[in-house]
């Protein structure tokens, strides 16, 4: 087939989509920043990390009983609360989940009229070849996999830290090898992988950007979270990553490189920051501060909307 640009693998992958994307995985001989058509479109969102403590599954034990939620009924808090899309943590489903689970939550939120804008898992992409980078590997396939079934058009993924004894250069070869051979699964199942800017071997725009651009798939993109880079102007580092993102996290706090303490995002900032870079995509609220998301949540999530919506 003829190749195909990554503006309309984007569009292709459109929030109003169902279906499982059936693509070949054409490689282009250059990653470049997406370029969309159209005016910036922003769709608020709501991550389900931001209720970490209160999941029955993977929560706190800490937390009040009549607190605690499963992820039904966090779709519902999302439908209550304004959102177009909810964030499906992986991290809070069931143990053992299966793929009748997933179903169940498809049906779900498309009668809540909730959009599943993603899901994520936790994994280490920076392992040697062997045993332990196979094992990390095969839960993303999974979660692919899931993602699929719920018709999530985006998975979150990380690159990982060097380990003892690695290189940095070692490390990164390693991220980029098990990033292509997900990145290559995804593509066949219509999912987008968002490689995050959380640490690791990715603490600077150039460090992340360079593994998109080897990587080399039109399914693998940024997942741009607000809070993570740590460094001297974080606002000027988001925007060089934001041409590249195909999600987007926003949190209610930043810091600075030696701050000691956070300070408060400046949510019309990064609002501009996206518009400027024409994004057209989930814009997903990541609650992490100290206040009780059942307070604070609502509040930032009726600021973001408004913001959404210029």
């Amino acid at each position: 087939m003829k190749n195909i640009s990554r503006r309309n693998f984007l569009i292709s992958a459109t929030v109003v989509s169902v279906g499982i994307l059936n693509i070949s995985t054409n490689r282009l001989p250059a990653v470049e920043p997406i370029k969309r058509s159209g005016k910036a479109r922003l769709l608020p969102s709501l991550a389900a990390y931001s209720f970490r403590d209160y999941f029955i599954y993977g929560g706190s034990k800490k937390a009040p009983q009549e607190k605690r939620i499963d992820m039904f009924q966090f779709i519902d808090y999302c439908a209550e609360n304004g959102c177009i899309g909810a964030e499906l943590t992986s991290y809070y489903f069931p143990p053992n989940v299966n793929p009748d689970y997933m179903l169940k939550i498809k049906q779900y939120a498309f009668l809540k009229g909730i959009v599943i804008s993603g899901t994520s898992v936790g994994n280490t992409f920076t392992h040697p070849d062997g045993e332990a980078r196979e094992k990390e590997i095969a839960n993303v396939k999974k979660w692919i996999d899931f993602a699929a079934i719920m018709g999530a058009p985006h998975i979150r993924v990380f690159a990982g830290s060097q380990g003892k004894n690695q290189s940095y250069e070692e490390a990164k070869k390693n991220c980029i090898q098990a990033l292509e051979e997900c990145a290559e699964y995804a593509g066949k199942k219509g999912v987008f992988l968002g490689l995050e800017n959380h640490g690791g071997i990715v603490p600077d725009p150039q460090k992340i950007i360079d593994i998109i651009n080897a990587v080399n798939s039109q399914w693998v993109g940024i997942n741009l979270d607000s809070g993570n880079f740590v460094t001297d102007d974080p606002y000027n580092d988001i925007e060089k990553c934001a041409p590249y993102a195909v999600n987007v996290q926003i949190k209610v706090e930043i810091r600075r490189k030696g701050q000691k303490s956070s300070e408060p995002s400046d949510f019309k900032r990064l609002i501009e920051i996206l518009q400027r870079s024409n994004y057209q995509g989930f814009v997903a609220l990541e609650y992490e501060a100290a206040e009780d998301p059942y307070t604070a949540v609502p509040r930032y999530l009726k600021e973001l909307a408004k913001l959404c919506s210029v």
